[in-house]
């Protein structure tokens, strides 16, 4: 199991410390909930923390096929709903480095909607996916 630490600073900031590693990141209240957005709000997070699953689960296979992905970016626009606030969607543009015609489209696709961060997302959260292929 990993251990992950969470310190409140003070003034809507915590710091995040991974165990094993040590590295840190932090948070901010965003500014239209009493922060300064000054840093990546809790779920700015969670929604980046789902696009970096779904890149890591894509280079997997990508590995095992061999093709590169360098160069692809996932996008994410964060919608709150407000009353319970709560993340109610996630706009999601993947840009992969291939071209649209490439034989594995559909495992890709397969990939980024099985990955763990996407199937532990409540079901109520939409994500609509657009995906371009630049390669």
């Amino acid at each position: 199991m990993v251990k992950c630490t969470m310190t409140y600073k003070g003034d809507l900031r915590c710091e995040l410390q991974h165990g094993p590693s040590g590295a840190t990141v932090s948070t901010d209240a965003p500014v239209d909930n009493h922060g300064k957005g000054e840093a990546f709000s809790p779920t700015d997070l969670m929604c980046s923390a789902m696009a970096a699953c779904m890149a890591t689960i894509m280079g997997i296979y990508a590995q095992k096929e061999n093709l590169d992905l360098s160069g692809t970016t996932i996008e994410v626009g964060k919608i709150m709903n407000a009353s319970p606030r709560r993340i109610a969607r996630i706009e999601t543009t993947i840009s992969v480095t291939l071209p649209e015609d490439n034989p594995h489209k559909a495992a890709l696709n397969e990939c980024v909607i099985g990955s763990p961060a996407m199937l532990s997302l409540h079901p109520d959260i939409e994500i609509p996916i657009t995906w371009k292929w630049i390669g």
